[in-house]
């Protein structure tokens, strides 16, 4: 099936959800003028579907292929890249001081939408690389931003992020990568990094690598960890790649699903000859790391909505086009009809629609907040943490459901690779794994984020919330819910006893925070429709699918409220041991 980018959508939520007419006010973004918003909304549609989403199956299928520590992307992905970077997408929200075009990040989160839905296995060579340009405007010194950052802007080098190790996932305290000082003032680093996306490939003449390694007499855990910069090619005087770096792919990963991403086991300084640059402090790179991380959490969200959008697509369409039994509703005549007519198919495409439509909801709405933060909104800053694993874990979740609903509307032919359909599925699962569990990102909520500052920042939102959904009676019901789970969960839980019931909780606030957006899109559509303005058909879907999420989906969340209380005490009836009994 043709990819075709929801165009229309994307423009509503950048005015009605991420503001991006009150951040284009600003004198920083004063570029991101109507005009612009249009032609860069319309250009990466067109540029998603042309070169990117042609290449979907063959990345399935071939896959990317590692020989003797080379890795070969399938015929036509390095000509797709290449005209990524030939065509600027890359550059949209980067500095200007370093050839960024500085527009907010709201528009480069429709080119990463577009690009992750018509390609998302591929598109993982352009998520990371935005994260580890952030780190180096943050975290590095004017000399490495003059070196590095040109060339990481435009995409034609692109970054990767080196965290896990074998015996250390989550952990990353446990990492055991070391990097020793040089006369020279360089680094040497030496150890084995896993699951690198994109850490070795064809598509570029060099990459660049952020690792995290510990220096000598470093304390342990994470205190004693620094991150360094550690080019695949080493520059020569002209500041071209020259001499490969002792840095070596040792293989990929055979995976379920995204194919057309090598991820890569990484082995550096296997001669002693692998130069690092330290970025920032001694001793601070897990700071440093994250600021690169949480950069990546928002892109994986973004994932979560990609692949719900395509497995939507193609539902609808295989919906429309399959005929069946006749419909169901005790009519005469036994003439069949599409699937699309069966009310059962119906529920479940409008639930795929309702809950695709609230993760991009919640996106958009946390880019916009990215950028308000970026023009110096404190309370923004602080929304943006809150919201981050909101988005990860919700936005990932949503995926992996409506992909799964996708595989359910094909029926048998779902499950038949041809189709398309399963695809979906394989690549959906990893996005809830990946950049941190969404398990760490609700323990990050009712951690960090909740206890931190006593729950102000999220009480701020709950505030906002309230002022805004009026007497919509199944918001006001959950969000009295969420109210009775914090209250609980700062008054009377236990560390444990807030753990246990994280996941169902971080479930009820970002359906909350969807719903709420949901509820404020069906109120800027009805109003549209009212007064004559607008696309009618687009306007009329917006309502219905608003309103199916209201009354069907959250109303769901409000039901987890129970788990979110129930403590810790029924985790552990059984030991360990009993556990397998």
């Amino acid at each position: 099936m043709t990819y075709s980018a929801p165009v229309a959508e994307q423009r509503f939520l950048l005015h009605h959800v991420a503001g991006i007419a009150e951040i284009g006010a600003d004198a920083r973004f004063a570029a991101a003028s109507e005009d612009m918003v249009d032609a860069i909304v319309e250009g990466a549609a067109a540029f998603a579907e042309g070169e990117y989403a042609p290449l979907l199956r063959l990345g399935d299928t071939v896959g990317a292929r590692w020989n003797d520590g080379v890795v070969t992307m399938p015929e036509g992905f390095r000509a797709a890249y290449h005209a990524f970077v030939a065509n600027g997408w890359g550059t949209l929200a980067g500095p200007e001081a370093f050839g960024g075009q500085g527009l907010p990040f709201s528009l480069a989160t429709v080119v990463m939408e577009d690009l992750g839905t018509a390609n998302m296995g591929f598109s993982l060579v352009n998520m990371l690389t935005p994260g580890a340009i952030e780190s180096l405007v943050v975290h590095g010194n004017p000399e490495q931003q003059a070196k590095w950052l040109p060339k990481l802007i435009t995409g034609e080098w692109p970054g990767t992020m080196n965290l896990t190790e074998p015996q250390a996932g989550s952990d990353v305290g446990a990492l055991r990568t070391t990097a020793a000082p040089a006369p020279d003032g360089s680094w040497r680093v030496k150890g084995q990094k896993i699951f690198i996306t994109f850490g070795e490939h064809d598509l570029a003449d060099n990459i660049i690598h952020l690792v995290l390694a510990r220096t000598p007499g470093a304390p342990e855990g994470t205190k004693g960890l620094s991150l360094f910069l550690v080019p695949k090619y080493r520059l020569d005087e002209s500041g071209n790649p020259g001499v490969l770096n002792d840095v070596h792919c040792v293989s990929i990963e055979h995976k379920l699903g995204i194919h057309a991403s090598p991820t890569c086991v990484m082995s550096y300084g296997d001669n002693d000859d692998c130069i690092g640059e330290l970025v920032g402090p001694e001793g601070a790179g897990i700071r440093a790391m994250f600021t690169m991380m949480n950069n990546a959490r928002i892109n994986v969200g973004n994932q979560g909505v990609q692949v719900a959008e395509r497995a939507t697509q193609l539902a609808i369409a295989y919906a429309r086009d399959r005929i069946q039994s006749p419909r169901s509703d005790g009519s005469s005549g036994k003439t069949s009809v599409a699937i699309i007519e069966h009310p059962d198919v119906r529920r479940t495409l409008l639930r795929m629609k309702a809950q695709t439509q609230a993760a991009r909801a919640l996106l958009y709405y946390a880019a916009g907040q990215v950028d308000r933060a970026h023009i110096g909104d404190v309370a923004a800053k602080a929304r943006v943490d809150l919201v981050t694993p909101l988005i990860k874990a919700h936005g990932t979740d949503i995926g992996c459901e409506v992909a799964s609903l996708g595989v359910q509307v094909h029926g048998g032919m779902g499950f038949i690779e041809e189709t398309g359909a399963a695809q979906h599925y394989r690549d959906a699962r990893i996005t809830p794994i990946y950049e941190g569990t969404n398990g760490i990102q609700a323990a990050d909520l009712v951690g960090r984020k909740m206890t931190g500052d006593g729950g102000a920042a999220l009480r701020a939102l709950l505030a906002d919330i309230r002022s805004e959904i009026g007497d919509e009676p199944t918001l006001v019901s959950l969000a009295d819910a969420v109210e009775q789970v914090v209250a609980w969960m700062l008054d009377e839980a236990g560390v444990n006893d807030r753990l246990a019931g994280s996941y169902p909780f971080l479930t009820m606030v970002a359906t909350l925070t969807c719903g709420w957006l949901m509820s404020r899109q069906g109120k800027v559509a009805a109003s549209m429709i009212a007064e004559g303005e607008g696309n009618p058909a687009f306007l009329k879907a917006k309502v219905a699918t608003v309103r199916f999420y209201l009354d069907q989906i959250v109303p769901e969340a409000g039901g987890l409220r129970a788990a979110a209380m129930a403590g810790a005490a029924p985790l552990y009836a059984l030991d360990a041991e009993e556990m397998g009994a």
